[in-house]
């Protein structure tokens, strides 16, 4: 059995990928969302073609029917097809899950422990994981963690400098996330300049609407931007990411924010968002480009705080062979990645101005021949790995 199905779950969605790792290819694809609500959408995308329906969807269980159902129309039949495994993503698996782990009941009481650390990913997480096993009752479900990758950091790295008892108790520490896209970039980077793994270091920036900057030293993270929670670090499309911690102490005691309003701000209304209006990396370059003055801001704080990272990151690795760009707006913007990177020159990076602007299927390079660092932008596919992960649980299990 070579079948897996990697379900990424959120509070009111199901995205999940059929791959066939005999060959690594996807076999369907889809979404079910608005779970919960008056009109939810299943969309699917098979061998036969793809399907699109609008009904109620009253729970994640009810959503792996319409999953099951997609299926069975336009294919592949998961109701005919032996799966091998389906593979979870699961956002915090805090200090304890240092890889990818077949679930049962004791780790799924883990996953729910430490949705303090996670309360906007890790109980939708565990949602999809109970309606999978519910649709697929005896086949293995392995959860793969965005933190797994960072365990490696060590200790100066994931340590914050508040008192150590109280960080201890509460499990206050740098985890990181993004995980699966940096692990996946950093071994596609390596493969892209015909490197060994563990003689590459690597720049990874993926840059979406959530956004980290990873240093890989030979295959191993030893540093990331996010922190305790994927908040800190770079600019996202409604997160703030770096902030003076004092910030939030003046404005409860200034502006009479309480802690919820603390935490919707910064979450949901700062990022892209606060500053221009908009979340949208695509809509913001078009806006600069006309001259709005929000616009232009926005897009020179982003880039400001990636090229922050990448020089923190250069210095912490001592020699960088590749930086690679990353998600949408790493993979699709031009005009941040030469942002982000010109003028350092001196650094051994040099940006090609045409090949920057010619986009490819796979993996290219954007820097110049004589860049002593390749500048590279890498597609991500978080459920590949996933799914490849998945398959290295059940050989470990």
């Amino acid at each position: 059995m070579s079948i897996v199905l990697v379900v990424n779950s959120g509070s009111s969605s199901i995205k999940y990928q059929i791959l066939d790792m005999a060959d690594e290819s996807v076999l369907g694809r889809g979404l079910v969302e608005r779970i919960g609500g008056a009109a939810g959408l299943a969309t699917h995308i098979g061998p036969l073609g793809t399907s699109r329906r609008e009904a109620v969807i009253a729970s994640h269980t009810a959503g792996f029917e319409a999953v099951l159902d997609a299926c069975a129309s336009r294919g592949p039949d998961l109701g005919a097809i032996p799966l091998a495994a389906v593979g979870h993503r699961v956002v915090q698996g805090g200090a304890r899950f240092r890889g990818p782990t077949v679930i049962d009941t004791t780790v799924e009481a883990a996953i729910e422990d430490l949705s303090p650390l996670a309360p906007l990913h890790n109980p939708p997480n565990l949602v999809g994981i109970r309606a999978a096993t519910a649709a697929f009752p005896r086949v293995p479900q392995v959860a793969v963690f965005d933190t797994a990758f960072h365990h490696t950091m060590p200790p100066e790295a994931f340590t914050y400098a508040i008192e150590s008892a109280l960080a201890e108790t509460h499990g206050i520490r740098r985890y990181g996330f993004h995980g699966t896209s940096h692990k996946y970039v950093s071994e596609q980077a390596a493969a892209f300049l015909g490197q060994p793994l563990d003689r590459v270091n690597t720049i990874v920036l993926h840059i979406g609407n959530g956004a980290s900057a990873c240093a890989v030293q030979g295959g191993v993270s030893i540093d990331t931007s996010m922190g305790m929670t994927p908040l800190e670090g770079l600019v996202m499309g409604t997160r703030s990411g770096d902030l003076d911690p004092a910030i939030l102490i003046h404005l409860q005691r200034r502006a009479g924010l309480d802690v919820d309003a603390l935490d919707d701000l910064l979450n949901r209304r700062s990022g892209l968002l606060g500053l221009a209006g908009n979340s949208d990396m695509r809509d913001i370059e078009a806006a600069a480009a006309q001259g709005d003055g929000r616009a232009r801001l926005a897009l020179d704080v982003s880039c400001h705080r990636l090229r922050h990272y990448v020089g923190a990151y250069y210095a912490q690795l001592g020699h960088v062979d590749a930086i690679a760009f990353t998600a949408g707006v790493g993979e699709n913007s031009a005009g941040v990645r030469a942002k982000t990177l010109t003028g350092l020159e001196r650094l051994g990076i040099a940006i090609d101005a045409q090949r920057n602007g010619e986009p490819s299927s796979g993996a290219w390079r954007i820097s110049t021949d004589a860049s002593d660092v390749a500048v590279l932008v890498v597609p991500t596919n978080e459920e590949l790995e996933i799914a490849r992960q998945t398959l290295a649980a059940l050989t470990m299990a």
